[in-house]
């Protein structure tokens, strides 16, 4: 299941993809903040994602990123950066289908201590932890991580910058 698309916030839209906000969080060494997600039902099924979330209300993408990483992690005061990718992406998770469209936006932050402040009730259920990953560590995990080609992505961004415009992920369907 693509788990960093853990439903934060709010329950798969009724009218489209639920509209999410994900940040490619990376510290002053370039590793990359991924958080730990589980079924709710089987901690056993696990996987790494990214922070982030469902858009609420009249918020924009931007708004929904910064207050979910301040949610997850604590972590405040980032200026975001472009918006990386775009991923289309459906899965079931706790018993529903969850269809997203997800934007992954660029943020940097000198703050490692990671405290999750203000994880919903399913989150709670479903997030086990978080993580600093080097690009090395990432590429050789054997553990799922979302989106799948994480790796290559951060690779291409460490070594390139950020894309002139949103690099669109292949949709990922489970």
């Amino acid at each position: 299941m693509p788990a960093e698309s853990t439903p934060a916030g709010g329950e798969p839209s009724e009218g489209g993809p639920r509209r999410v906000a994900r940040v490619v969080l990376l510290d002053p060494a370039d590793r990359i903040l991924l958080l730990r997600g589980h079924e709710p039902d089987d901690p056993s099924d696990t996987w790494w994602f990214t922070p982030g979330g469902g858009v609420e209300g009249v918020e924009t993408r931007a708004q929904a990123a910064l207050r979910e990483l301040f949610e997850e992690t604590g972590i405040t005061g980032v200026d975001l950066g472009p918006v990386l990718w775009r991923r289309r992406c459906s899965f079931p998770f706790a018993g529903l289908r969850w269809d997203q469209d997800e934007w992954y936006y660029l943020a940097r932050t000198t703050r490692t201590a990671v405290a999750a402040t203000g994880l919903t009730e399913l989150e709670r259920r479903s997030v086990a932890g978080a993580r600093w990953w080097t690009c090395q560590e990432l590429s050789r995990a054997h553990e799922t991580v979302y989106p799948t080609r994480l790796a290559e992505l951060l690779r291409t961004l460490l070594d390139e910058g950020p894309p002139a415009s949103p690099v669109t992920l292949n949709t990922e369907i489970v």
